[in-house]
């Protein structure tokens, strides 16, 4: 466990999350699942804070996995067998993926065929039986960014109509993946392209995955639609167990990361205020999406030509490591603190530490107000991943 402090003496930079919005995204969650009559676990692509597991576990969450590590994190700390899905399994990795798996997924036909073998000999012998599954590919874009987008031309993601023909007679199910952050609205287009394209196969199948994307915790989603949408296909294809795997629903908004001003310089006209984070580091969505942040203590919009108008610089020698811009009440000066916010979903996963520069410290406020220091970054977590 880890120590209690004083949130206002405590020095930034920090992550902070809180274990109140986690459980209202978890029971909003649940209803959901229950109403609709699937099964909903979490993507660790978008949230492997384990030590905020305690209250995943509460709700009996299960997990998905892409990696021989989430898998080991699903098993070690959700208590669970994880449905895993790789774009590639070697055959010095399939033996521990099923050993770890309830499900697994394979990308292609070819990698099905491949490690058959496998599967029957672990069903055979192993401690549990795995089922295998295919990935299918609608090729139905919903997604603006490409680099988010699975479904876009040339995409490595899984199998389409036309590449698919007699299918292996040990695949139970399918997994597809065709959403990031979308409406219930987009998955209804989704399985409309997967029905049409795919329709023929699912009379003989046990359960298809629809992977994550289902941001159904942002305000003004439409739970009711998705609900109905699940229990229309359920009746449709009674035979079916439907799961979905989003990764950002369960921890949208949980969280921030706490920055302070260093410094302010101008060029051009241009005016950056310098902080003791990096985008490229600790925010690096805000430039592969790309998107501008809220900043709590900034004014809701910009003000055109306002004097106290920023862009925020962050503490990296790279030069794109910067994102603008913000308007504030009043002149920025160092030692202002900031709020970043909603900076737990798919920001504390993919940090880095280029640069070398010190990672914030991760927090949590218990529900009865507590803050505990989950985890502090020293010059040693930096040295060792290069040991």
């Amino acid at each position: 466990m880890g120590k209690y402090i004083d949130l206002e003496a405590y020095p930034t930079p920090y992550y902070i999350v809180y274990e109140d919005r986690l459980r209202s995204n978890l029971d909003l969650i649940s209803r959901v699942a229950a109403e609709a009559g699937v099964k909903i676990i979490m993507a660790f692509k978008a949230n492997a804070l384990w030590r905020t597991f305690g209250v995943m576990r509460e709700y009996g969450v299960a997990s998905t996995a892409s990696s021989l590590n989430e898998m080991q994190l699903a098993n070690d700390e959700l208590d669970c067998l994880a449905h895993t899905y790789c774009p590639a399994y070697t055959a010095e990795t399939i033996g521990r993926y099923l050993a770890g798996s309830s499900h697994i997924t394979f990308n292609s036909v070819a990698q099905a065929e491949r490690f058959r073998g496998d599967v029957e000999r672990y069903n055979a012998a192993g401690s549990h039986r795995v089922s295998c599954g295919l990935r299918v590919n609608p090729m139905c874009s919903v997604i603006e960014t490409d680099i988010y987008n699975p479904c876009c031309p040339g995409s490595r993601f899984g199998v389409t109509a036309d590449e698919l023909g007699e299918l292996p007679d040990f695949i139970e199910g399918f997994h597809f993946h065709a959403l990031c952050e979308s409406t219930s609205y987009d998955l209804e287009r989704v399985l409309d392209a997967v029905e049409e394209q795919f329709g023929r196969y699912l009379p003989r199948l046990k359960w298809i995955n629809m992977g994550g994307g289902h941001l159904m915790t942002r305000q003004g989603y439409d739970t009711a639609h998705l609900v109905n949408l699940l229990r229309s296909f359920k009746q449709r294809h009674p035979g079916l167990e439907v799961v979905l795997e989003p990764g950002s629903a369960f921890t949208w908004r949980t969280g921030d990361l706490i920055a302070s001003v260093v410094d302010v310089v101008e060029n051009s006209g241009i005016k950056t205020a310098i902080i003791d984070v990096s985008f490229a580091c600790h925010m690096p969505d805000c430039l592969e999406m790309p998107y501008k942040p809220t900043i709590t203590e900034a004014l809701p919009e910009v003000v055109a030509g306002g004097a106290c108008n920023y862009r925020m610089g962050g503490n990296s020698c790279l030069s794109g490591d910067f994102v603008g811009d913000w308007s504030f009440a009043r002149p920025l000066r160092a030692g202002d603190r900031l709020t970043f916010e909603d900076m737990n979903h798919y920001t504390t996963v993919k940090t880095n530490m280029f640069n070398g520069i010190q990672h914030p410290s991760i927090l949590y406020v218990h529900s009865d107000g507590l803050v505990e220091v989950l985890r502090e970054f020293t010059y040693a977590d930096y040295k060792s991943r290069m040991d």
